[in-house]
């Protein structure tokens, strides 16, 4: 470990004052392919004593809230203003722990007042920071997160900490620590060469992976080599596999990552798309073109329903042209209809939705019980300023029907 960095131990967490107001590929596959062949069920459970471990980017979010977005050279002044944690591993592990489970992260944050509320934060939601790293110098990750009124979007300008932690940081045991019982690892793309050290050990030890590709990065396919699960935004599939089409892509992806259980494609208002993968389909299966299928649910589609819904296919052989053959299942689920005097603010929208799915897996939620409450979650989350603000916890009505 680096001699300037110290890790937050247990008895640090015990006796922090408290929280003050901040302004404020590889040869794995064959061991792995027979694990968690089919991860779903179709009866749901609470996982009460799950531990999710998190690997990835946290933050401070400075979010201002503006009646337009500001043209070149204009000075405006903000309607708004919320300071709070953010990064996608800090979002989405909040997210599980309001939802009732043990959460660990791990990542990296400096000596300042900003690390210091980020850590003061994730604590006060329940995330165990006992794996997160103290850089004695430099300065913690923050972002400038301009919020649109008018148009009900966000722009983010973001500043990484320094320095970047390197797996040195993290000595063996506190990684053998943090994975102790866990029932799934989560990487948000961020922290590559750490995160690989983890992975590599979450496999040993037959952990299932969930990879969050929001964006092309450093290492990333790495990464999702070693993936179970993957969840996508809307523009990386068809980047990532260079398709006209994100059906294909999803196709690709599954034929490029055979590992790979589902993947879904998170769409915004328009909802999310999932392809899985189907380990028990026979030789006499039907032979679908993915596109004309997902056209065809398309129009099944009820889009005056305000409520997420889903609908799927059945198990087929979905095929896209001039890439290859899947033997799949293909889901498109809705997002929720948000009235537009409570839509307030998307900033992690889709790291709430990714912890959703993440518990949904856990609970062993059916794949179309997972979608839809994964949609009811995102959709809480965009009522308040800010990725965390709105999370909702596991006892809030809008979750009944989900959570017993």
């Amino acid at each position: 470990m680096s001699k300037h960095c110290t890790f937050v131990s247990s008895t640090f967490i015990l006796n922090v004052p408290p929280p003050q107001p901040f302004l404020s590929f590889c040869n794995v596959f064959g061991s792995r392919r027979s694990r968690c062949r089919n991860w779903r069920v179709n009866m749901s459970s609470h996982p009460q004593n799950d531990v999710v471990v998190g690997c990835g980017g946290v933050s401070i979010d400075f979010l201002a809230t503006v009646s337009a977005y500001p043209k070149p050279d204009d000075k405006i002044r903000s309607t708004s203003l919320k300071v709070q944690g953010g990064g996608n591993a800090g979002n989405a592990l909040t997210c599980l722990a309001r939802l009732g489970l043990n959460t660990r992260l791990i990542s990296k944050v400096a000596d300042d007042s900003q690390g210091r509320g980020i850590l003061d934060e994730l604590r006060a939601d329940g995330v165990d920071t006992s794996s997160m790293v103290v850089s004695e110098e430099g300065t913690s990750p923050f972002t400038y997160i301009i919020v649109d009124s008018q148009t009900k979007t966000r722009t983010c300008i973001h500043t990484p900490g320094y320095p970047p932690m390197i797996p040195a940081d993290l000595p063996e045991l506190s990684l053998l620590s943090a994975l102790d019982g866990a029932k799934i690892v989560y990487f948000d793309g961020r922290l590559y060469e750490t995160a690989l050290v983890v992975a590599h050990e979450a496999i040993r030890k037959n952990i299932p992976i969930l990879i969050d590709a929001e964006r092309p990065r450093e290492g990333l396919d790495d990464l999702l080599k070693l993936a179970d699960y993957v969840v996508c935004s809307a523009k990386f599939p068809k980047a990532w596999t260079e398709t006209s089409t994100v059906p294909q892509a999803l196709v690709s992806m599954l034929l490029r990552l055979p590992n790979i259980k589902f993947v879904i494609v998170t769409l915004g208002k328009d909802g999310c798309i999932m392809l899985e993968r189907s380990v028990n389909a026979g030789p006499s299966t039907e032979e679908v073109d993915i596109d004309s299928l997902w056209e065809s649910l398309e129009l099944r589609r009820n889009k005056s329903v305000s409520v997420p819904t889903c609908i799927s296919s059945s198990v087929a052989k979905l095929k896209a042209e001039g890439i290859g053959t899947i033997d799949g299942k293909l889901y498109i689920g809705t997002a929720e209809s948000i009235p537009p005097s409570e839509l307030v603010d998307t900033t992690g929208a889709g790291d709430a939705f990714i912890g959703a799915v993440i518990y949904a897996i856990c609970a062993k939620f059916s794949p179309e019980t997972m979608l839809s409450f994964a949609a009811n979650v995102a959709g809480a989350k965009c009522r308040d300023l800010g990725a965390r603000s709105g999370l909702p916890y596991r006892v809030d009505p809008r979750l009944a029907s989900f959570i017993h």
